[in-house]
């Protein structure tokens, strides 16, 4: 019987080849790629040899591995389109069995940028902790079964997930992936600089539980060996083999499922249910009339639309990390607490591209300056729902670590006051710079609006920031005359009567742009 590995390598070959021979642009962009991982990966390879005979060396190739173990396993999840050859159900007409199927595709799925990238990652943490010919011949070992247990980890993941990844849930995870990002590089910038200060000796503790998970028990194996620990280095290894055959086993178990049972998908549900439900949970809560209702839609679209959850998770994401990880870095102010109330009222802009071509509907109920000023009304409340006590939130949490709780209610009276404005801001840009939100793909606004988006977003942003003026100006008067500091607790009062103010003056000024511009504003949000 012909082996499936050679054609499965071929098949991938195949399958990158074609690819990118569908556009110059995917071919340039996959080259370009390929060269920075290639130099990247080269230099971290340089880099490790590097610590070779440094103190704490061991401890710092344990944790790399450990992260790089962690990272092949959640990349399916983020990045399902990354390799078409991590969906199986493709071959589920194909006579196969699920073990000459999963060495196959195990073979295959050593191809590519990923693995060579991981390979000079082994090669160079276990060149830094090597020592002797026994510990280069276990090394040789060691870094196979990195490569493995990286793989074989990841296809058991996709092959778990493989209903899920090609869901609206899986596109809600890919489209979230930026914030992984974003919230990863800032963990790692603050465990730089922790590291900084205290040096890599503060990795130890960390390594010495590490060096027995899979797959940095291998590369702790080296070191073991090095030591003239070999019963470690043998339980070690041991550790990182059986972690292979765990996932190669998982992955068997998932592809004979997916293999032979039907997809849930296209089977009838035996109960459809009711065909009206009772509203529950919050929306018992919300007004009655329209301003509930386009209450109810809104929070609905943040719940339920992976655009619109992307942006509000990031925006929560973002607000609080900015000021708890400076206050945490001793770096930062109780005034970064207000950068939480700026992602946020960042919500208000481009109210209308959010519906898309839905927006019809919406139109059609609105005949009047009335109906405007209600629906934007409606909007802001939604939003000041999530906004107003998050603001607090991240104000109290950034002051207590402070420890200036002298400074809580001018800070909050600053970050309401800035919510308002872009509340008000946002509205009127709403109405006058909409933009269409691409519904497929990874751009935010759809081509030729970019220009639209910039106006509506920074504009915005800065006519926000020159409406709160006179709530700053007041803080820098209390903070500057003599007697001030006993009157700052009035900036709470003032800034959040001013920011209602501006926010309610904002939505009676949008209200008249927004009845007179509603073909426009179909027309402009209708695009992607």
């Amino acid at each position: 019987m012909t082996s499936l590995t050679p054609t499965f390598v071929r098949l991938k070959l195949s399958l990158l080849r074609n690819g990118l021979r569908r556009s110059g642009g995917r071919l340039a962009a996959y080259v370009l790629s390929a060269v920075f991982v290639l130099l990247f990966g080269v230099a971290q390879l340089f880099g490790l040899i590097l610590l070779r005979g440094t103190a704490h060396a061991d401890a710092v190739v344990v944790l790399l591995a450990a992260v790089l173990g962690l990272g092949w396993a959640v990349m399916p999840l983020f990045f399902p389109g990354g390799d078409e050859t991590l969906d199986p159900t493709r071959l589920v007409m194909l006579p196969l069995r699920p073990m000459p199927l999963v060495r196959a595709l195990l073979v295959a799925s050593l191809v590519g940028t990923g693995p060579l990238f991981t390979l000079c990652l082994a090669v160079g943490s276990v060149i830094a902790v090597a020592h002797g010919g026994a510990a280069y011949a276990v090394a040789v070992v060691a870094v196979a079964l990195v490569l493995l247990v990286c793989v074989a980890l990841a296809r058991a993941v996709a092959a778990a997930n493989v209903r899920l990844l090609s869901s609206r849930k899986g596109r809600d995870l890919a489209v979230l992936s930026g914030l992984v990002i974003a919230v990863g590089a800032q963990l790692v910038n603050f465990g730089v600089q922790r590291l900084g200060s205290g040096g890599l000796g503060q990795l130890d503790p960390f390594a010495d539980v590490l060096r027995w998970v899979p797959p940095a028990s291998a590369v702790g194996a080296v070191h073991s060996v090095s030591d003239g620990d070999y019963g470690t280095a043998a339980a070690q290894l041991a550790a990182s083999a059986a972690a292979v055959v765990a996932a190669l086993a998982v992955w068997a178990r998932h592809l004979t499922r997916l293999m032979t049972a039907p997809d849930g998908s296209t089977l009838q549900a035996a109960d459809p249910g009711p065909r009206a439900r009772p509203s529950t949970g919050l929306a018992r809560l919300l007004p009655g009339g329209r301003t509930g209702t386009v209450m109810e839609r809104g929070l609905r679209y943040i719940w339920r639309d992976p655009r619109t959850k992307a942006a509000w998770v990031t925006s929560l994401a973002i607000g609080l990390i900015v000021p708890v990880f400076n206050a945490l870095q001793g770096t930062g102010s109780v005034y970064f607490a207000c950068f939480a109330a700026g992602m946020l009222g960042i919500q208000m802009y481009n109210q209308f591209g959010q519906d898309t071509s839905a927006f019809w509907m919406v139109a059609t109920t609105i005949s009047s300056t009335r109906d405007a000023y209600a629906e934007l009304r409606a909007r802001a409340l939604a939003l000041m729902v999530i906004t107003v006590p998050y603001a607090a939130l991240v104000t109290v949490v950034t002051t207590a670590l402070l420890g200036d709780w002298e400074s809580l209610p001018e800070v909050l009276g600053l970050s309401f006051a800035l919510l308002g404005a872009m509340l008000a801001t946002g509205a009127w840009t709403s109405a006058s710079f909409p933009y269409s939100i691409p519904q497929e793909g990874y751009k935010n606004v759809a081509p030729g609006q970019t220009g639209l988006a910039w106006i509506s977003v920074f504009g915005g942003m800065v006519a926000a920031a020159l409406l709160c003026s006179p709530v700053i100006a007041a803080a820098v008067w209390l903070h500057v005359s003599a007697d001030g500091d006993d009157l700052l607790w009035l900036l709470l009062p003032l800034g959040t009567a001013y920011g209602a103010g501006l926010a309610l003056l904002g939505l009676r000024l949008a209200a008249p742009r927004t009845a007179r511009r509603l073909p426009e504003i179909l027309a402009a949000v209708s695009k992607g």
